[in-house]
Parts: structure tokens; sequence; C-alpha cells
């Protein structure tokens, strides 16, 4: 039998006598019972004033008597299966992966084409340009046979030396300045102008040790000496540049305020197309596939079926689609802004005596292998500054010397394209064979 709650109950008082047989000597701890202050009906509305009688008439149970909530039971409705489970280990491992292919390719696989392009574009006495790829595997698989393995892997280190000092530039310069690191997705003028204003700070920081960096990938390995070269030589070597000290070099060196201007403007120019390219090719696939699932859902009858639409958490088409404009932006810049980064590795390389591989020809690398040397060659170049280098390679070598080693840039995307396509294939039957599984 329940317990009446006594009228004079406020829910507050100490209750002991015979005024309150029912309750005893004990402190009530309970709060008063106030209408609309608790639903002791689960699943069903809060009975107003006119619906006391639903407990007698209605057939609703009384607040002790209705069923309490509780942890859902197994494999219920609250519980995820254990497909469910599986399927988003996979879906998070196909990300990860397809991610992880991607910086591998463009940081690690593609070096040895990095590497033949700029000594290809500081090369201007080569009788081959190398404007196809064809070209340029072959050249590039001589001096491999010729040199060994590690000779188009040169200056790794450095370049990732660059990359954190960069970042690391740009982090410390956008945390003191209100210029914005990322620019929100309602931009202003000005805001954009801060942006691009930082991305042209951060390439005058780095510039030094992209100069410095920059000899350590071209330098012939014939002439280098490893018992003395370390890491941190990029850091050495761009310190020594800014500071004019160190072994002295030759009298053509130019400034590193000559190269202040060519080194922010390619940089500026590079990030504003690639960001430009890969923003546009993303607003063309999602506008395609809103499209797609709209004739989708028009194909599909009423009452029937939900047509079948790819699931927004499928990493394939989340990263996939992002990482495909990234390299086309990425392509789309590097195509248009060739010639100036021909003119620029051409006078951060001037006056600093560094001894080049032989660009000609298959035939003549391997010839000269048999030799008691192979074939290098010195780089002396005497342009006054930026214009002159532009005017010069124009005079001397035509328009397409600005082109020297496009084919090297086409096979290091090419790869890239192709290892992006094979990998997201592998994750795409990765996927399905779990499902099948699941």
């Amino acid at each position: 039998m329940a317990y009446r709650r006594p009228d004079s109950f406020d829910g507050l008082g100490f209750h002991h006598g015979r005024d309150a047989p029912l309750y005893g000597a004990q402190w009530v701890t309970e709060p008063p019972d106030i209408p609309g202050s608790r639903n002791p009906y689960p699943g069903e509305r809060t009975p107003q004033h006119g619906d006391e009688a639903a407990g007698e008439h209605g057939g609703l149970k009384p607040a002790w008597d209705a069923t309490q909530p509780g942890p859902p039971p197994a494999g219920g409705k609250g519980s995820l299966p254990e497909s469910a489970v599986n399927r988003e280990q996979l879906s998070r491992f196909a990300g990860f992966g397809i991610g992880l292919v991607s910086l591998f390719t463009e940081n690690v696989l593609a070096h040895p084409c990095i590497v033949f392009r700029r000594q290809c574009q500081v090369n201007y006495h080569a009788r081959c340009l190398h404007l196809t790829p064809f070209t340029s595997v072959g050249v590039m698989y001589a001096i491999t046979k010729a040199q060994g393995v590690k000779s188009l892997w040169k200056g790794m280190g450095s370049t990732f030396i660059v990359h954190g000092i960069s970042l690391g530039a740009e982090g410390i310069i956008s945390e003191f300045t209100p210029l914005p690191r990322e620019l929100p997705h309602r931009w202003s003028w000005k805001q954009l102008a801060g942006h691009l204003l930082l991305k042209g700070l951060t390439a005058i920081v780095a510039l030094p040790f992209y100069c410095a960096s920059l000899i350590e990938t071209v330098q012939s390995d014939i002439v280098r000496d490893e018992s003395s070269s370390g890491l941190l030589d990029c850091v050495r070597e761009g310190l020594t540049r800014v500071l004019g000290v160190g072994a002295p070099h030759s009298r053509r060196l130019l400034p590193v305020s000559s190269l202040l201007a060519p080194a922010a403007l390619h940089a500026v120019l590079r990030y504003a197309v690639a960001a430009s390219v890969q923003r546009a090719a993303l607003w063309v696939y999602q506008r395609g596939k809103r499209q797609q699932d709209s004739n989708r859902s028009n194909m599909a009858a009423d009452g029937s079926d939900r047509p079948k639409m790819a699931s927004a958490s499928d990493p394939l088409e989340s990263y996939f689609p992002e990482l495909a404009a990234a390299w086309l932006g990425s392509l789309v810049a590097d195509v248009l802004l060739f010639p100036l980064e021909t003119a620029l590795h051409r006078l951060a390389l001037q006056g600093t005596r560094t001894i080049i591989d032989a660009t000609d020809g298959a035939s003549s690398i391997l010839a000269s292998s048999s030799a008691a040397s192979p074939l290098v060659l010195p780089v002396n170049t005497q342009y006054d500054g930026f214009k002159d280098c532009l005017h010069a390679i124009t005079r001397k070598e035509g328009n397409v010397g600005f082109y020297r080693g496009f084919g090297a840039l086409v096979t290091q995307y090419a790869i890239h394209g192709a290892l992006l396509a094979a990998a997201r294939t592998l994750l795409r039957l990765l996927l399905q064979e779990g499902a099948k599984l699941s």
C-alpha cells in the first residue's frame, strides 16, 4: 500500500510525533510534488488538469508502476551493430591511407623529378631542353646508373627543413600581427590582402634557406664531400648568406635583397593560383554531385525505396576530391609559373660556384661514366638582376629557354596522380570487401 502524503507537507520540515505517524522521525528530502514538474508516463504527454481520470479509464500506469528508464538492451536501438563499427574503422583507415599516399608521393617519390628539373633550369648551355617526360626519364636513369641511387634524392632533408621554417615563420608572424593565417568562408578584400601579405613575408623569411637547399639539390655528387656535410648545413649556409660571413663567394653572387621581390612574387602567385583552381575544382565537383543526387531523387518512385547515395562519411568521397583538387591546383600553378621559377633559380644559384650534372643526354652520361669522372658542368651566369635575367634568357635561348626541364614536371605530377588513383581504387576494394565480410 502506498503512503499518502499529509496535507501539511511542505517538503522542508522535520516531521516527528503523533502528527506524522507514517513518516516517523526522519528528515524529508523529497521535493514537493509540483504538477507538471515530472512526467510519470514515459513515452506519453504529461496529463493536464482535466485528465486526472486517465489513470483509471485510460489504462495509464501510475508513477510508481511506470517502467523506469534503463540501459538499452544489447543489440537494440541504442547500440551500434558490429558491422557499423567495422565499417567506421575501415573508413578511417581508408582516409588515413589515401592522405599518407599523397603526402609520401609529393615529398619523397617526386623528389628525383624535382632534382632533375632544377638541374635543367640552371643548365643554360645544355642542348637538350627535356620538354617531354620521355627524354627526362632516360637521363634520370643514366644519372642514377652512373652515380648511384642517392644521386637523385640529394637535398631531401634540406627541403623538409625549409618547409618547417616556412610553417614556423608563418605561425609566428600571424601570431604577432593581425595578418590572418586562414581565410574565413566569407572574407573581405582586406583579409585577402593581409593573407597574401603573410604568404609573401613567409617566403622572404625562408628565402636564404631555400637558396641553400637549392644548392644542395642541384650540386653533383661527384664534387660533394659526404664527410663534412650534415643535415643542418642548409640552416648554416642560409645564415651565412644573410650575414655575409663564412667562405668567400664569387663577385657575381647577388645579395639576398635583390631576390626578395621575385621570391615573394612567385610565392604569392603560386599560392593564389593553386588555391583558386582548387576551390573552383571543388565547386564544380560539389555542383555535379548535387545535380546527380537530385536526378536520383527524381527517378525514385513515390513511396518506394530511397535512392542509394554515397554516404557523407565515406572517406573516398570526403578526402579524395580535396586531394585531387589540390593536385590540380598545384599542377596549374607550377605550369603557369615555370618561367618565373626558372629565373628565380638562376639568380639564387649565381656566384655560388656550384657544379651540376650534365643533362644533355643519356648516351653522353653513360659514355662518360667509363672515364675517370662523369661529365659535370659549372654554373657561370652574369645576370645583373631579375629584369636582366628575363631579357638575357629571351635573347640568348628564346622563350623556350624558360621551360627547360618541363618534362620532369610532367613526370612528377603524372606519378602523383597515378598513385592517387591507384590508392583510391585499392582502398575502395578494401572497403567493399570489409562490407561483404560484415
